[in-house]
């Protein structure tokens, strides 16, 4: 009996703690109605968090029709991020990139291709050596179609996989503007350690894999 009671204290306790983690912050996000981010001379926006954004803007800088990678933050509650606060992993924010792109060139559905093609799409808050709510994946959509799109391609790839995927699929609220130093790290930093150790060979694995999708000058 005692050892009973015992158990039962330890759900309870779980059961309690688990309860105090739930952020109605979050959930309102998460449950929000989505922006939609209109065209600006001809030139579309996405939004994606997909572990470091060191990473995951010098993918998508390598895809034809995409002019312009943004690191930053997206997907939590807290306004003016910082990395420092971010890095906390208690904003809600995931790094993320604003991904500004030709839609006569690329699509939607190929960005999102772009997006699971890139990562380990199973690993659970954050890829690679990053871990922590704020290296999550999360796919942000604009509109039904959008999320449509997302949803579709998500249950095609668990299938495949035979594995639960990572990502999370949020409507698309705000993007905050990472710090100047992040913007293009890889580009200019190519010889600092971590570049050299994970986002080159996570942007080379890229590239072996979607030599349709680069640009010409990524090719070689």
């Amino acid at each position: 009996m005692k050892k009973l009671l015992s158990i039962l204290t330890i759900i309870l306790l779980f059961s309690c703690h688990n309860q105090a983690q739930v952020n109605p912050e979050q959930e309102a996000v998460i449950n929000a109605e989505p922006v939609v981010v209109p065209l600006e001379d001809g030139k579309a926006r996405a939004y994606f968090a997909s572990g470091c954004f060191w990473c995951v803007e010098a993918i998508f800088e390598s895809v034809k029709g995409v002019e312009e990678s943004i690191s930053g933050y997206s997907g939590g509650f807290t306004e003016n991020p910082t990395y420092e606060a971010s890095n906390t992993g208690k904003t809600g924010h995931a790094e993320a990139v604003e991904i500004i792109y030709d839609p006569e060139i690329i699509s939607f559905s190929e960005l999102v291709d772009v997006y699971f093609g890139s990562q380990n799409p199973t690993q659970v808050n954050g890829q690679g050596p990053d871990h922590g709510s704020q290296y999550r994946s999360i796919i942000f959509y604009q509109n039904d179609e959008q999320k449509k799109i997302i949803e579709d391609k998500k249950a095609a790839l668990a299938k495949e996989l035979d594995a639960t995927i990572a990502a999370e699929v949020y409507p698309f609220l705000k993007f905050w503007v990472g710090e100047d130093y992040h913007q293009n790290y890889e580009r200019l930093h190519p010889n600092q350690s971590y570049i050299r150790n994970v986002s080159i060979p996570r942007l080379n694995k890229f590239k072996a894999k979607f030599p349709e999708l680069l640009k010409e000058d990524e090719k070689h």
